[in-house]
């Protein structure tokens, strides 16, 4: 049974200086989550182009950010291993978890808008991110309408995630909101070939309540609470649902 590393515990973001990560070639084509990120309706001759375009991938250590707040907007990411997280800060510094990206997911989407990040984008584990030069992306999607309506519906894709999110923290019980979020991560591993039930929830209980509008004591209880009740099995980090149909009904 194939378990990946959904996500993984944090170093706190704004401790660690960013180093310079070893960049790579990558090639789409010969990429396991291309079903995921890749348009639909390219020709022969387009896949060319997007792998010149998608022209390096970059390793991020865990605890590592890709961009932070304020940080000028010249590409767009794509999650190609592992997973991260999205941060963004309040007036008087707190930080709240907004978003998590495992491989295949987009990121960098934020900067569009003004030019700048609005958010931070932290890897949860050693991952590994795709860069694609948004100017460059621009130039593309003039000339190929299979790339111009891939990203289209990346920005709708992250409008529903978001509008889903204010959903649940603002209309969800604190059981709801748990059983919510593992369902949400046990899909997504669905669709990304690997077990819809079993896997490595490495994201601090911590991260999961700013995530999910909770406090760590309730995200905590909340969890054995469902343990007790035979839905799931949590030994540490492995996290094994047993009732997916009563996760679901709560």
């Amino acid at each position: 049974m194939l378990t990946p590393t959904v996500v993984s515990h944090t170093v706190r973001r704004g401790n660690r200086t960013p180093v310079a990560a070893p960049r790579t070639s990558t090639r789409c084509s010969a990429c396991a989550m291309r079903h995921l990120c890749m348009p639909q309706g390219l020709t022969l001759d387009d896949m060319p182009k997007l792998e010149a375009l998608i022209c390096s991938a970059r390793s991020v250590r865990r605890g590592e950010a890709v961009y932070r707040v304020g940080d000028p907007f010249d590409n767009l990411y794509v999650a190609r291993s592992g997973s991260l997280m999205t941060v963004m800060a309040h007036r008087d510094g707190r930080e709240q978890v907004t978003g998590l990206r495992l491989a295949g997911d987009p990121l960098g989407l934020d900067g569009i808008s003004t030019g700048l990040h609005t958010c931070s984008a932290v890897a949860l584990e050693d991952s590994s991110v795709c860069i694609i030069p948004y100017s460059a992306l621009k130039h593309m999607c003039r000339e190929t309408g299979a790339m111009q309506d891939r990203l289209h519906r990346l920005m709708s894709e992250q409008l529903i995630r978001e509008s889903s999110q204010m959903m649940v923290l603002g209309s969800l019980s604190a059981d709801e909101r748990v059983a919510a979020f593992l369902l949400d991560v046990s899909e997504r591993n669905g669709q990304r070939g690997y077990s819809h039930a079993e896997f490595n929830l490495r994201m601090t209980r911590e991260d999961m309540g700013s995530y999910l509008g909770m406090t760590l004591e309730t995200v905590s209880r909340t969890l054995s609470k469902f343990q007790k009740r035979g839905l799931i099995d949590a030994q540490g980090k492995l996290i094994r649902i047993i009732d997916l149909e009563g996760l679901r009904h709560l």
